[in-house]
């Protein structure tokens, strides 16, 4: 059943399969017709930030802009689910065609624009869902928003999900937003994360509850901006990193059809480069915070790789799209 669901799926424009998915998830998560893609897997528990992750297998934000389907994913055997990216007031993302398969490569380009129904739409979703696992929140700021006031609509958002999630991830590095990569560096960079650790800070006594945060970051950077971003997220007392986002290189993809679309480049051409990403992080970081990986895992062998490389987490995105449920299952039952 899923196959042929699949086929079809495949078979439709890439952002109209997705809103088919979206809908039929959010329809039936709660229903018997969860039995059509809900799997039991081998419990591989990993435990950081004091949360006890029942695998380490986790999905990436984007496929679940608006919390519509957080039970559904729970029962494919995810070890985690983080939802989002989600902005303080919704907005329409940018325009149509803005999702590209490269399916000679298993990739994808987008240019969503983090497109969503805004962060009370979000808590709404999170309420209804039985939410029996760990959820990630991934936060971002509005298009409009000007870079020097990024911190306001990142704050909004943490102040809005703080007690209802299990962790909260704060993109910077999505390449569809104006200027947001800007403040992956140097002083834009510090002064965000001071602002977001100073208000974490209040809300953990507000709340009784502390609630860790990580930040996710680019690909594109040379070891010395990694090495520069990973102390700043040390100074800071950041709780964790995520790399990597997508990709602006096009040089694994050049001269396939649709290559040339503007976005961020995702799937098995990511391999490689976030596993480097992620060993330089290991290497600066020494154990001082979680690192979640993410970037081209497609099999349990890359899925180990990361975590053999220092990830403590990875999570899937791209690869998802084109395997479905079964890829968590591999990954899950394939790791040591």
């Amino acid at each position: 059943m899923f196959s042929l669901a699949h086929k079809a799926l495949m078979s439709c424009e890439p952002e109209v399969a997705h809103d088919l998915t979206i809908g039929f998830l959010a329809r039936t998560q709660r229903t018997f017709m969860a039995n059509t893609y809900a799997q039991k897997l081998p419990a591989k528990p990993v435990t950081i930030w004091g949360i006890d992750f029942p695998n380490p297998i986790g999905l990436a934000a984007g496929l679940d802009k608006n919390g519509q389907c957080i039970d559904a994913f729970h029962k494919m055997g995810f070890g985690f689910v983080e939802i989002g990216t989600v902005t303080p007031i919704g907005q329409p993302g940018n325009p149509k065609p803005r999702l590209f398969r490269i399916t000679e490569k298993d990739a994808i380009i987008n240019r969503m624009g983090f497109n969503n129904h805004g962060v009370d739409f979000l808590l709404e979703r999170v309420k209804e869902a039985n939410n029996e696992g760990v959820l990630g929140i991934n936060i971002g700021k509005n298009k409009e928003t000007p870079e020097d006031k990024a911190l306001d609509d990142y704050l909004i958002c943490l102040r809005k999900v703080y007690r209802h999630a299990d962790y909260i991830t704060v993109n910077i590095s999505s390449p569809n937003t104006p200027g947001l990569r800007n403040l992956q560096y140097g002083e834009a960079l510090d002064n965000l994360l001071l602002g977001l650790k100073n208000e974490q800070t209040k809300l953990q006594q507000e709340h009784r509850k502390y609630v860790p945060i990580a930040v996710k970051i680019a690909p594109d950077m040379n070891d010395e901006e990694i090495t520069s971003i990973a102390d700043s997220l040390i100074k800071s007392g950041m709780d964790g990193v995520i790399a990597t986002n997508t990709t602006l290189s096009r040089d694994a993809v050049s001269g396939l059809p649709h290559a040339e679309e503007a976005g961020g480049l995702s799937g098995a051409v990511l391999t490689q480069r976030s596993l480097e990403v992620t060993q330089q992080l290991a290497k600066t970081l020494a154990g001082r915070m979680p690192i979640i990986s993410v970037g081209g895992i497609n099999d349990a062998a890359s899925a180990q790789a990361r975590l053999d490389a220092g990830a403590s987490l990875v999570q899937v995105y791209s690869a998802f799209i084109y395997q479905g449920p079964p890829l968590v299952k591999a990954l899950v039952e394939g790791i040591k």
